[in-house]
């Protein structure tokens, strides 16, 4: 039985995998994220409420989702 986090997350995923096809299929671009970008933005998601500088609509697990393909491969340009 998948748990919600990780619905969460395989629907991150799917959405970034479409984005990545719409844009490169249109405009022939590629989404991507500098790792420190995304690290910051997996922060900023997993702070509670009342930490947060300023309000972020994500859940954690959907901006890992998200992000996770900038975290665990690296572009050369």
């Amino acid at each position: 039985m998948l748990t919600n986090p990780l619905l969460q997350c395989a629907a991150g995923g799917v959405l970034r995998l479409a984005l990545n096809l719409g844009l490169s299929r249109r405009f022939a671009l590629t989404l991507s994220l500098p790792q420190v970008l995304a690290g910051t933005l997996l922060v900023l998601a997993g702070l509670p409420d009342f930490l947060k500088p300023l309000p972020y609509p994500l859940s954690l697990w959907l901006t890992l989702g998200l992000v996770l393909p900038d975290l665990i491969l690296r572009r050369r340009d």
